[in-house]
């Protein structure tokens, strides 16, 4: 017997919301005629897919599986819809997830070709690279950036795009680089803001520190970006970063870039998924990024429409 796929659709609903009663006002049905489609379900599969706590539901292992499946099932269908169905659509969406702790001004150069075209929605998602990567093979998103590629396999259907290398400098004070000290110098004599231990930029620095035989005085590290420049704008010590990130304060002069350090570099990624019917909208603008454009893009400012985000807002 065939999966009926209505039975699916109101598993779905009641596993979204976690509570019969209100799926059922939510969809407008008796709350025994919606247990009545999921135990046909389960008898389908096999499987309990629910079990109850209390008055919430929670769901079992195969339950998840099922809800997994079913996320992908629907997904696409609104895809193929989006996708097919042309008559009276006139803006195609960009679903955009980035890393919480990525730097907002390597995002918003990243979108900005997008940015005041009046054929494009973008909807810019931030949130933790686990849940972002399940969000984009749920196609929830077309496009996940990153400042690591993901973890591949020959399971895993996703394509790391490398959109930008860029060099990683101390950043600090206008009044310390009037004085013009040497690499060594200004690592031994200055509190340092360092990327949290495990990060590809950290693990650099370390070994640089090691080879310079320096023990580092860190007065904080941060494993967000933004929180590093506006550490750095307070003056609470020199930030170990990429000068992107502080551009609009090295433009300024409130901050300068006091060293580059060697052979220690930040990766930026465009990820995506193998897709039958992908966004032709994001391939356009991962083509347009090259790291050469990613570095002539970066001087540019102006931004002339807004974007619907959800998520972490935060600077930087």
């Amino acid at each position: 017997m065939e999966l009926n796929y209505n039975h699916l659709r109101y598993f779905w609903a009641v596993a979204l919301d976690g509570n019969l009663t209100r799926t059922a006002a939510r969809l407008n049905v008796s709350q025994s005629a919606l247990s009545v489609q999921i135990r046909k379900l389960e008898d389908r599969l096999g499987h309990p897919l629910f079990e109850r706590r209390g008055r919430q539901l929670h769901l079992t292992e195969a339950g998840r599986i099922a809800f997994d499946h079913a996320q992908s099932i629907f997904a696409a269908g609104d895809e193929l819809v989006g996708t097919l169905k042309t008559t009276g659509r006139t803006r195609q969406a960009v679903r955009v997830g980035a890393l919480a702790t990525l730097s907002r001004n390597f995002q918003l150069d990243f979108l900005r070709p997008l940015v005041g075209r009046d054929d494009v929605d973008i909807v810019l998602r931030s949130a933790g690279s686990g849940e972002l990567m399940r969000a984009l093979e749920a196609l929830q998103l077309d496009i996940v950036l990153s400042n690591q590629p993901p973890a591949a396999d020959a399971l895993t259907p996703f394509i790391a795009h490398k959109l930008a290398e860029q060099t990683v400098s101390l950043i600090g004070p206008a009044h310390l680089g009037a004085a013009k000290p040497g690499l060594s110098q200004l690592l031994a004599d200055n509190p340092l803001i360092l990327p949290s231990s495990g990060n590809g930029v950290r693990i650099g620095f370390d070994a640089l520190a090691n080879t310079l035989g320096i023990r580092p005085q860190i007065v904080a590290e941060v494993d967000d970006m933004a929180m590093m420049r506006l550490l750095a704008r307070e003056g609470a010590g020199i930030a170990v970063l990429p000068s992107i990130v502080v551009k609009d304060e090295l433009a300024d002069g409130r901050l300068v870039e006091l060293a580059r350090l060697p052979d220690i570099s930040e990766s930026f990624y465009a990820i995506t998924i193998e897709r039958r019917f992908p966004n032709p909208v994001v391939a356009q603008l991962i083509s347009t990024h090259t790291p050469r454009n990613i570095s002539s893009t970066a001087q540019k400012t102006g931004v002339r429409a807004s974007l619907r985000a959800r998520g972490d807002d935060g600077m930087g």
